[in-house]
């Protein structure tokens, strides 16, 4: 038990009885508290003859919770799941995991990351126990070509469990955003390592906006949204394990067919088909018309007469201004 566990409630706790839970001082818990709101920028009220409180309570994640929402048919397949506190990144962490021949099926989130990225090196901004980082590491065995659309079939995945959650109106990106009214609410990023041309672990990386206090707002450059200002009320650990069910059931059948297990489902979550876009690829912008996607997630680009195919990579896709 550490002190943010004991405060995590909300409600007003006294130095004493926090000194007493922890066995020590309340010299000793001031100076806890102080570091907690520097370096995890957690705001902590202190009021005399009351003592101190969160100023909104914290759900921390916890793996005996999440392993214990897991069906019994999805738990075998989750070898480990590690909850960590302020980290450089999940990935990072599961890349490792991978690189030293650690099983599949492990888990790792996160209650805050210092070096979140998102695709084309994009900064993630993370703060302290309010949304969703998580990775996990999983074994291919037909090389990364077959990994096409593998971040389109995983974004199907993290849309259908926000909506068992009782969030509406969820779209898909080409090729790793998750959106609500075209902004922003999560992103995937996958990571390879091992044979290029056969057995690999890649790492998917999750993230997903469930509440970003305003002052961590200011150092997003993009519109995004949280499920919080969608009025939605979300527990993390129980999204992480409704996340875990849908991978656990999509991945395999994605390793024997690939994209095709999901395109349906994909093409009706398509936030900008039929739509003008643009798509930036290098100092190269092409103009035409997002037709939707091919058997292996490629996105169909219109220009003119003529059909493009755009494979993933370095390439950025926005709506024609």
């Amino acid at each position: 038990m550490n002190l943010l566990s004991l405060l995590s409630d909300g409600e007003f706790h006294s130095g004493d009885d926090l000194g007493a839970a922890l066995g020590i001082s309340r010299a000793a818990i001031w100076k806890q508290v102080q570091r907690i709101q520097t370096e995890k920028g957690i705001d902590i009220h202190s009021v005399k003859g009351k003592g101190y409180r969160l100023a909104s309570p914290l759900e921390l994640l916890s793996a005996e919770d999440i392993i214990g929402r897991l069906s019994v048919s999805t738990k075998p397949s989750i070898t480990n799941v590690e909850c960590l506190g302020t980290i450089g990144s999940t990935n990072d962490v599961a890349m490792r995991h991978a690189e030293s021949g650690g099983e599949p099926g492990y888990v790792c989130v996160a209650e805050q990351q210092t070096a979140g990225r998102g695709r084309r090196g994009r900064t993630w901004v993370s703060p302290f126990g309010r949304n969703i980082y998580m990775s996990i590491v999983w074994d291919f065995y037909k090389g990364a070509a077959a990994l096409e659309g593998l971040s389109l079939a995983v974004g199907v995945v993290v849309a259908e469990a926000l909506e068992r959650q009782g969030v509406s109106n969820v779209e898909l990106k080409w090729p790793n955003d998750v959106l609500i009214g075209g902004a922003k609410l999560g992103g995937i990023l996958l990571e390879m390592t091992g044979d290029p041309s056969g057995h690999c672990q890649v790492v998917i990386g999750i993230g997903i906006n469930i509440e970003v206090p305003d002052k961590d707002a200011e150092s997003i450059d993009q519109s995004w949204i949280d499920t919080r200002s969608l009025g939605v009320r979300i527990g993390r650990n129980e999204l992480v394990a409704s996340v875990l069910e849908g991978l656990v059931g999509m991945l395999p059948s994605f390793s024997s067919i690939g994209f095709l297990c999901v395109k349906d489902r994909w093409s009706s979550l398509d936030a900008f088909k039929d739509r003008d876009v643009m798509v930036k690829m290098g100092r190269e912008d092409v103009f035409g018309v997002a037709t939707g996607v091919d058997d292996t997630g490629s996105l169909l680009l219109r220009v003119g007469d003529c059909t493009q195919v755009i494979k993933g990579g370095e390439v950025s896709l926005r709506l024609r201004s």
